[in-house]
C-alpha cells in the first residue's frame, strides 16, 4: 500500500470541503538554491492561500508521499542533496524503495490524482524537445495530461522546447489546451507567440465547467490552461531567440542529453540573461498560482 501523509493544513481543508491546488516540488530542489527556493516556495503557497484556496505541495519523502509540507519539511527539502527528479517512470520505484525525489509536472498530477486534488499550478509543462525526430525526446507531462484527470495551469510550454510539436502531440493525445484571455499560445517567458491556442476561455468559470463536463462525459486526462505571463515581467521573444539558441548549440556541444537538457537549458539562460529568465519565472508561476486557486473554487461550484 501506498503510504500518503497530509499536512494539518490540507487534512483540515479536505475535511471541510475546501479547495486544494497542488504544486511541484522539483522547483525546489533543482529549481534554484537555497534559500531563495525555499521562500518562493513559501510565497507561492501563500498567494493560493490568498485566492481563497489552499497549497498541497507534492514531494517524496523516505518512500512517503507527502500531500503538502509544514515548514520544517519545506525546509528540510529545500536544503536536501541528491534529491531524485520523479517523473511517471520512477515515481513508483522511488517509494517502494523508501527514497526521496521531488515530483516534476508528471508526478505531480499522479499525486494529485491519489489525493483527490483536480487543479495543480506550475511554471511550464515539458514537451517535445527541438530535434525529437532523431532523438526522440518528449516528455512525460504530455501522456500524463491525457490520463490524469488533472487541470494543469502554466504558462504555455517551457520556451526551450519546440511548441509547435508540443502542441501537435497535446491534439493526438486528445489534451485541451485553453489560453486564458487570450488568443494566441503563451511562449513561456513571453505572453504572446505566433501559435494560437486551440481553445480560448476568459473565466476560471468556464475552465471549471469544462473540467467538470469531462467528467461528466467520462473522458480521461485533464486540461492545460495557457496563462499569459503578466505584462510587467514578460521577456521579449526577440530578445530571448538568440539566447535559447546559444544555449541550445552548447547542449549539444557538450552532449548533453535526456534528463539533464532542461536543467542545462535553464541555467544557461539565465546567466545569459543575468538573472532574469529567473524573475520572470518566479513572476510566471505565482501568476499561475492565483488562477489556479480561483478554478478551484470554481470547481467545487461546477460539481455541486
Amino acid at each position: 500500500m501506498i503510504d500518503i501523509r497530509y499536512s494539518a493544513e490540507v487534512q483540515a481543508a479536505k475535511a471541510a470541503g475546501h479547495a486544494l491546488v497542488a504544486l511541484e516540488s522539483t522547483i525546489i530542489t533543482h529549481g534554484m538554491p537555497y534559500p531563495q527556493n525555499v521562500e518562493v516556495a513559501a510565497q507561492v503557497e501563500q498567494d493560493i492561500r490568498d485566492a481563497g484556496a489552499v497549497p498541497a505541495t507534492m514531494a517524496v519523502m523516505n518512500g512517503t508521499l507527502h500531500v503538502g509540507l509544514e515548514a520544517e519539511q519545506l525546509q528540510s527539502l529545500g536544503q536536501a542533496k541528491g534529491v531524485a527528479k520523479l517523473s511517471r517512470a520512477d515515481f513508483a520505484a522511488c517509494l517502494a524503495t523508501g527514497g526521496t525525489g521531488a515530483t516534476t509536472v508528471a508526478a505531480t498530477m499522479i499525486a494529485a490524482r491519489l489525493a483527490g486534488i483536480e487543479v495543480f499550478a506550475t511554471g511550464g509543462i515539458g514537451g517535445v524537445h527541438k530535434g525529437a525526430e532523431t532523438t526522440f525526446d518528449i516528455s512525460a507531462d504530455l501522456m500524463e495530461l491525457a490520463q490524469s484527470p488533472v487541470t494543469v495551469v502554466a504558462a504555455g510550454a517551457k520556451a526551450i522546447l519546440d511548441v509547435a510539436k508540443t502542441l501537435e502531440v497535446l491534439e493526438t493525445q486528445g489534451v485541451p489546451v485553453i489560453a486564458f484571455g487570450q488568443d494566441s499560445f503563451p511562449a513561456f517567458w513571453s505572453a504572446q507567440s505566433d501559435l494560437a491556442a486551440p481553445l480560448r476561455m476568459d473565466s476560471p468559470s468556464d475552465i471549471a465547467k469544462a473540467h467538470a463536463m469531462r467528467q461528466a462525459i467520462g473522458l480521461p486526462g485533464g486540461q492545460l490552461i495557457a496563462n499569459p505571463i503578466p505584462a510587467e515581467a514578460e521577456i521579449a521573444s526577440e530578445v530571448l531567440a538568440p539566447v535559447i539558441a546559444q544555449a541550445q548549440a552548447e547542449a549539444d556541444a557538450q552532449g548533453v542529453t535526456g534528463k539533464g537538457v532542461t536543467p542545462f537549458l535553464l541555467q544557461r539562460i539565465f546567466e545569459l540573461t543575468n538573472g532574469k529568465s529567473l524573475e520572470a519565472n518566479i513572476a510566471l508561476v505565482r501568476n499561475n498560482a492565483r488562477l489556479a486557486a480561483q478554478i478551484a473554487r470554481e470547481l467545487i461550484v461546477a460539481q455541486g
